[in-house]
This record gives structure tokens, C-alpha cells and sequence, in this order.
């Protein structure tokens, strides 16, 4: 199993548009530092099994802030951020 951890977080970068199109999905007005602060954050307490490579992207899951990050794996870009949607609670 490939490790993906410690490559993205030290080799994580950003473009200009991807600060709005993060604001947008979140429906936030997160500033660009603190949108650093926050992925570099989702990074760092996510463990290892959190990060999946599927195709050419690496994706991010924190089950603790209900976020999945998507990562380019060749220029470790972030692309995009989702919420994720609490599942449905099982009924019997």
C-alpha cells in the first residue's frame, strides 16, 4: 500500500480559482489563509486510511469534519472540496 499522507502534505498547493470554488461548495467566505489553515488541518488529523487514490486523483475523507478533499496525485493541486452527507441511520 502506497503511502499518500506525507506527500500531500508537504507538497500541497493551490491555484487562484480553487479558493472560490472551495467558498462556494461550502457555502462559506473563508479567506485564502484560512482555507490553508483548514485543509493543512483535515491533512494532518486525517489518518493514512482516510486517503485513497482513485484514477489520478487522491481523495481526503475527515469523517470528524464531514469533508472530502480531492487532491491531483502528480501536482498534489488541491481540486476540490464536498461535503460529505450523514448517512441515514440504520433501521430495522
Amino acid at each position: 500500500m502506497k503511502r499518500y499522507k506525507q506527500a500531500v502534505e508537504t507538497n500541497i498547493c493551490y491555484t487562484k480559482l480553487v479558493y472560490g470554488r472551495i467558498n462556494k461548495k461550502l457555502n462559506a467566505a473563508l479567506s485564502e489563509d484560512e482555507i490553508e489553515e483548514m485543509i493543512a488541518a483535515i491533512i494532518i488529523e486525517t489518518d493514512e486510511s482516510g486517503f485513497q487514490k482513485i484514477g489520478k486523483n487522491i481523495y481526503i475523507t475527515s469523517d470528524k469534519r464531514n469533508i472530502k478533499l480531492t487532491v491531483n496525485s502528480f501536482t498534489n493541486r488541491i481540486i476540490t472540496v464536498d461535503k460529505i452527507k450523514n448517512p441515514l441511520p440504520l433501521t430495522f
